[in-house]
């Protein structure tokens, strides 16, 4: 017996160590963005995604609408249906237009006007057309306001982000919440997409460099991006109570040479 416990303390704790250490990693084929599934060695690869076709105003989203003339005395700038703290987030939601369940906004002078399944520029050419009727030389700006994107789960940064521009792809959107973290389970992140049907989800392989050829490469307004952690990060560094195990070991160490 005398002879067995040493050789049993010997290989148990750096083999218990050795676990440990292999259980908080997480291997980098896991990681890697825009990997060839084919394995094949290229040194150039083309992907075809113009997305020619613009998004297209459904009911709720939010349009903000600016018009601008020349003030025929003074040859400055007119400002219509603006407010001095339009260019701050709640300025913007305050004086916009909000698109009702018939697909119709109520403009000033105008009155209805129909924009669902209608295209920014679209928009802003109906309206021209009809401002253009009641003032002369006014120049209509149309904007989206209500192009949001949720980000959560293994983000460096999660939450709720506002995008400044017509369109954003994933990879955009996942740079604005700081990253993945090395815990995020990039094979299996879920799109959660509003519809005319309601909400529709849809798994996402990260890792593939094909996403950029999909119809999910682009995202579109008031999107969700849900990426899971790995089960790696149950034995992660900040959450595993590595110290308490060290103890123990240090104390079966100690009894082991007691016993001896």
């Amino acid at each position: 017996m005398e002879k067995r416990i040493p050789n049993i303390h010997a290989w148990v704790v750096p083999a218990l160590l050795i676990l440990l250490i292999l259980a908080s990693c997480v291997p980098q084929k896991k990681i890697r963005y825009f990997q060839d599934k084919t394995d094949n060695d290229t040194t150039e690869t083309t992907f075809k995604n113009p997305r020619t076709e613009d998004y297209r105003i459904q009911v709720a989203d939010n349009l903000f609408i600016r018009l601008m003339s020349v003030n025929d005395k003074n040859t400055t700038f007119e400002k219509w249906a603006t407010a001095t703290n339009i260019y701050q987030e709640e300025g913007i939601y305050l004086n916009s237009y909000s698109v009702d369940q018939d697909g119709y906004i109520e403009f000033p002078l105008i009155g209805k006007v129909k924009v669902e399944n209608l295209t920014v520029d679209q928009i802003r050419d109906t309206l021209q057309i009809r401002v253009d009727e009641f003032v002369k030389q006014t120049t209509v700006i149309v904007k989206l306001t209500s192009f949001r994107v949720t980000m959560l789960g293994e983000f460096n940064r999660p939450g709720k982000y506002l995008v400044y521009q017509d369109k954003i792809t994933i990879f955009e959107a996942i740079g604005m919440a700081g990253d993945l973290t090395d815990f995020a389970r990039r094979n299996k992140a879920l799109l959660v997409r509003m519809t005319d049907d309601g909400y529709q989800s849809f798994r996402l392989d990260l890792n593939d460099q094909a996403i950029v050829e999909s119809d999910f490469f682009y995202l579109q307004p008031n999107d969700l991006l849900y990426v899971e952690p790995v089960r790696a990060k149950a034995f992660a560094f900040d959450n595993f109570p590595y110290a308490v195990i060290f103890t123990a070991i240090t104390t079966m160490i100690l009894l082991l040479n007691y016993i001896q």
